[in-house]
C-alpha cells in the first residue's frame, strides 16, 4: 500500500485529496484482478453461446464466417469452430484462474484480429478488452485464482500478488 506524503500547510481541499488517493490506493489488486478476468470472459462466453446448438456448431456460425467476417487466409468453417472453442475455452481458464496469462494473451490476440479484419469501428469497446486483458498479462490474475495457489504451493513468490 503506498501512502501519499504531504507537507504539513497543505489546506484542507489538499488533504482530503490525498485521503481519497490513498483509500484508491489501498484496494487490493486481488479486485482488480478478477474484474479484469470475470468481465471480458463473460463477453466472450456469451458470444461463443451463439455459435453453438447444444454440443454442435450452428449452420448460423458457419455462415456468419462465410458472410460477415470473411477473414483472410483461413476457411469460414475452421474460423468458426476455432472461434467457438476459443470463445469458450479461455474465459473458462480466466475465470477460474489457471494459466490466467495465457488466456489473456489469447484473448487479447483474438480481441486484435477481430478489431482489424471485422469490426474495425468497434475500437471504443475492443480497447476496453485489451486493457483488461493487458492487466492481467502484465500484474497477473491476483489472490482469487488457481494461478495463486499453484505458484503458492510451489513457493513462487510474485510481488503483485496481493
Amino acid at each position: 500500500m503506498s501512502t501519499v506524503t504531504l507537507p504539513t500547510e497543505q489546506g484542507p481541499l489538499v488533504r482530503l485529496a490525498a485521503r481519497i488517493i490513498g483509500l484508491l490506493e489501498s484496494l487490493p489488486y486481488w479486485v482488480l484482478g478478477l474484474a479484469a478476468r470475470m468481465f471480458p470472459a463473460a463477453v466472450f462466453w456469451q458470444s461463443g453461446q451463439t455459435k453453438i446448438e447444444g454440443w454442435h456448431l450452428s449452420d448460423s456460425a458457419i455462415a456468419l464466417f462465410q458472410d460477415e467476417y470473411k477473414l483472410p487466409l483461413i476457411d469460414p468453417t475452421v474460423a468458426a469452430y476455432g472461434a467457438a472453442f476459443a470463445e469458450h475455452f479461455f474465459p473458462i481458464l480466466l475465470v477460474l484462474g489457471l494459466a490466467s496469462r495465457f488466456a489473456a494473451l489469447s484473448l487479447l490476440i483474438m480481441t486484435s484480429i477481430i478489431e482489424i479484419f471485422v469490426y474495425p469501428d468497434a475500437w471504443p469497446t475492443h480497447g476496453v478488452w485489451a486493457t483488461c486483458f493487458l492487466l492481467v498479462i502484465t500484474r497477473g490474475p491476483g489472490l482469487i485464482s488457481l494461478d495463486h495457489l499453484i505458484a503458492r504451493h510451489f513457493g513462487i513468490v510474485t510481488r503483485r500478488a496481493k
